[in-house]
């Protein structure tokens, strides 16, 4: 069995070689490459991370791929619909992260919450007054929580804790879970205009492309916040910068944002380089702002998480050499 390993570390390199011993085993630290394409031609199978697309191209120069498993939960960057046409299975790793990135979307929360974020661009130039650094406590306040799949509980756990009430939307809502954890279901716009933070748990797809656009931030309340620890493209991002710029909203807490792999794919974070010194033209504007807390795609990335990460993909790729298909992605 050829299995090619890309946007690999490394340490994940020998941890991945102790776990699939007499496979024939190939790593390539950088993501999927089209000059690289005619050399893998005797692949079948292939595990990937976000930053490797594999659309028609690809796999029509792939010509014994069976099996593609991608190291993330999205699978934006895999053209499933075509890989099931040409007979190709599809797994993801769906379950690595759910209170990694919750903790994160917290953090983010609480950055802003209590203006820490502009405290520290504060003290940092000397300046230790507290005028204009008063926050606002969580306890009492409605969290929006758009998408209640694992990660979107595990938000509303932690929110809970803090005293917060919940307020969710899904467009697939499981109500025997809202009565058991206590939280309700509303319309989206309904959210929007009640939340004092809204955030985004979903993933993207044609539906969701920009499902916070202006129309969705002209409901929001001006003291809100918009947290997204999900994909960059939920966000209209021109349409964010004129929020914040007109008062609209109140703050953004961001792990992702448009373009954000010109600036930084999730392959250099797991190579642990120095990120480079400019952000794509989008976070340009957001940046420099003191109300919005940028963090460079990290909330899925704990040693914990990465761990998950890296054993699951060898349970899939050993359950499909064993004749089955673990984590199977749906067509969507």
């Amino acid at each position: 069995m050829n299995i090619a390993f890309f946007e690999v570390t490394r340490p994940q390199e020998v941890y991945l070689s102790s776990q699939l011993k007499g496979y024939n085993l190939r790593f390539y630290p950088d993501p999927l490459r089209e000059s690289e394409l005619d050399s893998l031609s005797d692949i079948e199978v292939l595990s990937v991370f976000i930053s490797s697309s594999i659309g028609e191209k690809e796999l029509e120069r792939l010509p014994r791929l069976r099996y593609i498993t991608t190291r993330s939960t999205g699978t934006d960057h895999v053209d499933v619909e075509r890989c099931k046409k040409r007979g190709i299975a599809v797994s993801n790793v769906p379950h690595y992260g759910e209170n990694t990135v919750a903790e994160h979307t917290f953090a983010l929360i609480l950055s802003l919450s209590r203006n820490i974020h502009r405290a520290f661009l504060r003290t940092e130039k000397g300046d230790f007054t507290i005028a204009g650094l008063e926050g606002f406590d969580l306890r009492g306040k409605i969290l929006g929580v758009v998408g209640t799949g694992r990660i979107g509980v595990h938000v509303i756990k932690i929110a809970q804790g803090f005293g917060m009430l919940v307020a969710a939307f899904d467009a697939h809502p499981n109500h025997i879970l809202s009565e058991v954890m206590g939280f309700s279901y509303t319309s989206f716009p309904e959210l929007l205009s009640i939340s004092d933070i809204v955030s985004l748990h979903l993933p993207l797809t044609p539906q969701t492309v920009h499902i916070i656009d202006r129309d969705a931030l002209s409901k929001m309340k001006k003291e809100a916040l918009l947290i997204n620890t999900a994909r960059g493209g939920l966000v209209d991002t021109v349409a964010l910068v004129e929020a914040l710029e007109n008062g609209k909203i109140a703050g953004a807490g961001l792990d992702v944002i448009e373009g954000e792999e010109i600036l930084r794919e999730e392959d250099v974070l797991l190579r642990d380089e120095d990120p480079p010194d400019t952000w794509p033209p989008q976070a340009r504007a957001l940046i420099e702002r003191e109300d919005v807390m940028l963090s460079p795609h990290i909330g899925f990335y704990s040693r914990e998480a990465v761990k998950r990460i890296l054993s699951e993909t060898a349970k899939n790729i050993k359950a499909f050499v064993d004749g089955e298909v673990r984590n199977e992605v749906a067509s969507q």
